[in-house]
């Protein structure tokens, strides 16, 4: 388990009202960065989610050896097409503590864990669990949209009860050509297997996000945060 506080992380950060009380920290994907999400708050208020401070951290520059070493935006490093069996431990680990620093940075600025939620897409879904899991208080809720379980061989070691215990909002696409929906469904059954609440979402969609699916994470949200 990773207990070092990393330095904070460049984020965008957008309000939707002058003293929100929530935090919803929201990690992009693979070779996007914080502003890839920002369009997706407007949208969730339309449909009535709870107001809240929105945290969008751009995740750090690295070689991803999948994409030949190019230099991208990752929350770690891809090694090959087998996402889930070649696994960059290190990276994974370090941006666990990347993003428990910045869920620290949320309750020194006065929102109380239980008004945290921590979300990602894809490689920021799968650190969202990394992360989720492993809190020695509960947050809120998870939300994990196109993602899957990294490092699922510790999880179990690893879990804490309030990893448990919070509500994870688990949503894929069908048709999902970059992380395929056979690994979240692994995730699902692993996670409900140790104890923990999910909703499960699946989509007529690639790997991508719908309507429909903002339609259902506004209204989880509302729960999570009433």
């Amino acid at each position: 388990m990773s207990d070092a506080i990393e330095p904070l992380l460049e984020c965008v950060e957008v309000q939707t009202q002058s003293a929100p009380g929530a935090s919803i920290i929201w990690l992009h994907g693979l070779g996007a960065d914080g502003y890839d999400f920002v369009p997706l708050v407007r949208e969730l208020q339309a449909l009535g989610a709870p107001a809240a401070r929105y945290v969008f951290p751009h995740a750090p520059e690295r070689a991803v050896t999948v994409n030949g070493g190019y230099v991208m935006r990752a929350w770690f490093d891809i090694l090959g097409a087998d996402i889930d069996r070649r696994e960059d431990a290190t990276g994974i680990r370090q941006s666990q503590g990347q993003v428990q620093a910045l869920i620290e940075r949320e309750v020194e600025r006065g929102t109380p864990r239980s008004r945290i939620v921590l979300a990602g897409f894809s490689q920021g879904g799968a650190i969202t669990l990394q992360a989720g899991l492993r809190q020695r208080e509960a947050l809120a809720a998870l939300v994990v949209l196109s993602a899957y379980l990294p490092l699922a061989s510790t999880v179990a070691a690893e879990i804490t009860a309030a990893g448990r215990a919070m509500p994870i909002f688990m949503a894929h696409g069908r048709e999902d050509g970059v992380v395929p929906i056979d690994l979240a469904q692994a995730a699902r059954a692993a996670l409900t297997g140790l104890g923990c609440s999910v909703q499960w979402h699946p989509y007529a969609i690639p790997h991508s996000v719908s309507q429909e699916e903002i339609q259902d994470l506004a209204r989880f949200l509302g729960e999570a945060l009433k």
